[in-house]
């Protein structure tokens, strides 16, 4: 991820982005925009929307696949968190503050992934663990904003879950 190389101009950024990526925030637009209008419609459509949710999940399903091929195992990193102006990796290395590099984020709830460049702000070690921090320095705003959508959609899950889980925990006492 991190390297010695010279941040890149945006234009050079998004000329030279893996294409795969480029796809997947296209298609991921292109589904969210197609279903809005068919909500308007109410029951009568819902049968259609059923279709396209079922049409949409198998695009879902070849694209996941098709970005797996850009995953690295040797350069894998665990999420701890992210949003749309940064992430926090967990590693077992540190890594040096100021570094950049190329950052691949797999959203696997979304099936979707972001290319972006980022730099590190700041790495922290917890017990034998480092949360490198880093921000997204190039980053197309298309996949900023899924990545915003996607880290609220991951925040009203766990919230939802914790309430349920007090539910359940209030049934049992």
């Amino acid at each position: 991820m991190v390297t010695d190389r010279p941040l890149p101009d945006y234009q050079s950024f998004v000329a030279n982005m893996p294409y795969a990526f480029k796809v997947a925030t296209e298609v991921a637009s292109l589904e969210l925009n197609a279903l809005r209008p068919l909500r308007a419609l109410g029951e009568h459509a819902q049968q259609l929307m059923d279709f396209l949710n079922h049409q949409s999940r198998k695009i879902d399903l070849i694209m996941s696949f098709v970005l797996h091929q850009q995953d690295d195992d040797s350069a894998r990193f665990t999420t701890e968190s992210f949003g749309g102006g940064g992430v926090v990796l967990k590693s077992d290395r540190a890594m040096e503050i100021g570094r950049t590099g190329e950052l691949k984020l797999f959203l696997t709830d979304e099936a979707a992934a972001v290319y972006c460049l980022a730099e590190v702000i700041g790495c922290e070690a917890k017990d034998d663990i480092h949360h490198i921090t880093l921000i997204y320095r190039h980053i197309r705003e298309e996949d900023q904003d899924l990545l915003v959508k996607a880290s609220l959609h991951l925040q009203s899950k766990q919230l939802k879950a914790r309430a349920a889980e007090r539910r359940q925990n209030g049934e049992n006492a």
